[in-house]
């Protein structure tokens, strides 16, 4: 096995083959390394999140590279029946492919039974292996820019199936009624690694079975829609939304421990921001707070309450309703007292990007698999701030203490300046050219409009170049990772990114820049500082210390 390197908590292990992933994989759930957060494996890899002040990366990397890869992963007894209405776009395509006739594909997709190996993607995507021998097809040379939740499609050796409608390159060979994803259940996520599913053909299905099925997944999805809806339940005190801005979202510290049913974590793109929010209302630091992005939110108290207000530098304006609509400007990073009536809005950014709105008590929001956060590419958890909304405040806990004042940081990021963030090379900078690495540090990149909490896109004069040509096996992908499309433009993903993607990473940005990322406006320029030395090994890594006081 290979260690490759991801960023300061987190690294690949790479292995020769799907069966040495799921040993390992099994192992380490089996006999658990302390120190170890998340787990998301893939085809040939494993990524692996830890945290470092309980285990040194040398440990950790010898302690896996001591485990036994060779025994195969024993099959859950759970057996899942998939019907599917085989009238894929790309069936014709597939049987062409493979030189057989339709009804073959259909026969031989239905003859075999499949294993789910791994997920990612989309909460609930799973990749299914154990398929017919002739399966190996290549993605779509376009991908759609939308396909259909419940699409049946195939990818080189995998099956899967689309848990929502999303873009996507796979070969569709059908479309399933049944609910891959479905919040209304104890486990949302139908498929399960290690599961074993069989795929029916509904045309063999009796008509009334069929109408059943497609009832049944419908009403799955409409239950799953109604149970992220905000909670709307008054106490003593609320916020009413007059204007929620460009976009207005609950965020918390996110929702970590959820790779095996395709979720990443989300929350807050500026941690260190709600959580000074948090702190100078007297709530806990992950305690759910207001997200917004661009300036605009305008939100009237109903009852008296005291929140904060941290982030970009935005100019704050109170209006007191009791003084005839005299309006006052308030100040970021400390406690603001509003009496009933007043408005509290929030101008365009000076510096920065993303702001946050603690109140004291916090919001009465109702959580998602143990997370208030909206993560906007998975649509989990409660949606957008629209004009009426009212925010219930939770009673006050005893013993809670509203902080001093604090400094606001003097550094937010600007269209004025060049933004330099740290980052690890890794783990695939041997897909480019030397020149492309030299590029990626030398060259500034512009953040272009289309950034958003998914990822930013840059821009450069000059694309990235790769060295190798071949498709990437899906693989998992880290919060700051710099994904490199054939475009060879960069991404650069951020709270939201796919668990996993099938595009080499060239680097991570420093988790001690993450928050720095996250304040990035568009236009602004970018400019990356590798800062570590990790050298791809089968036995260990070698490291050298961050050069800043901020690791």
């Amino acid at each position: 096995m290979r260690f490759l390197p991801v960023n300061l908590n987190a690294l690949l292990v790479e292995l020769d083959n799907l069966e040495q992933t799921l040993a390992l994989l099994a192992s380490l759930k089996d006999e658990p390394i302390a120190g170890i957060e998340e787990l998301v494996p893939a085809a040939r890899t494993i990524l692996i999140r830890w945290r470092p002040t309980a285990c040194s990366m040398a440990d950790l990397v010898r302690e896996i590279g001591q485990r036994d890869v060779s025994a195969r992963a024993q099959r859950s007894a759970t057996l899942i029946e998939i019907p599917v209405h085989y009238t894929g776009e790309d069936l014709a395509d597939v049987a062409q492919l493979l030189g057989i006739t339709p009804e073959e594909v259909i026969r031989r997709h239905t003859g075999s039974e499949y294993t789910v190996a791994f997920t990612g993607f989309a909460p609930g995507f799973a990749y299914l292996s154990g398929g017919h021998p002739s399966f190996n097809v290549p993605r779509r040379s376009t991908p759609r820019t939308r396909i259909p939740a419940g699409a049946v499609g195939l990818a080189g050796t995998f099956s899967g199936i689309y848990p929502q409608a999303s873009p996507g390159g796979w070969q569709i060979i059908g479309v399933t009624p049944t609910a891959m994803w479905d919040l209304a259940r104890e486990v949302p996520a139908l498929l399960q690694p290690g599961y074993r599913v069989k795929f029916i053909d509904i045309a063999t299905i009796s008509s009334a079975q069929n109408t059943k099925a497609t009832e049944a997944g419908s009403q799955k999805f409409l239950a799953s829609l109604a149970s992220q809806s905000l909670t709307h339940v008054l106490g003593d005190a609320a916020l009413e939304v007059q204007s929620p801005g460009l976009q207005t979202l609950f965020q918390d510290l996110g929702r970590s421990g959820q790779a095996g049913q395709g979720v990443s974590a989300s929350g807050a793109m500026d941690q260190t921001a709600l959580k000074v929010a948090n702190r100078l209302v007297g709530n806990a630091s992950d305690s759910a707070g207001l997200e917004t992005a661009g300036g605009g939110l305008c939100l009237r108290s109903r009852g008296d309450t005291v929140v904060a207000v941290t982030g970009a530098d935005v100019p704050l304006t109170v209006t007191v309703t009791s003084a005839n609509g005299h309006r006052w400007q308030a100040a970021r990073y400390q406690p603001l007292a509003l009496a009933d009536g007043d408005t509290l809005t929030m101008g365009p950014p000076q510096a920065g990007l993303r702001t946050y709105l603690a109140v004291r008590g916090g919001f009465s929001v109702q959580p998602v698999l143990g997370s208030c956060s909206t993560d906007t590419l998975a649509h989990i958890g409660p949606p957008p701030l629209v004009v009426g909304d009212v925010l219930a405040i939770r009673p006050v806990q005893h013993g809670a203490v509203v902080g001093l004042r604090e400094e606001p940081p003097t550094d937010l990021p600007t269209t004025q300046q060049v933004v330099t963030l740290d980052v690890v090379l890794g783990p695939r900078t041997d897909w480019f050219t030397a020149e492309s690495l030299e590029r990626l540090h030398s060259q500034p990149w512009q953040v272009t409009p289309q950034s958003n909490r998914v990822g930013i896109r840059l821009l450069g004069e000059v694309a990235l170049a790769r060295a190798v040509p071949d498709e990437l096996p899906s693989e998992g992908t880290a919060w700051g990772a710099i994904q490199v499309p054939p475009s060879g433009q960069p991404v650069l993903f951020l709270a939201d990114h796919p668990l996993t993607g099938g595009y080499p990473v060239i680097g991570c940005v420093a988790t001690y820049h993450l928050d720095r990322a996250g304040q990035i406006p568009i236009h602004a320029w970018v400019r990356f500082n590798p800062i570590r030395d990790f050298e791809p090994t089968t036995t260990g890594a070698r490291d050298t210390a961050c050069p800043t006081d901020n690791c």
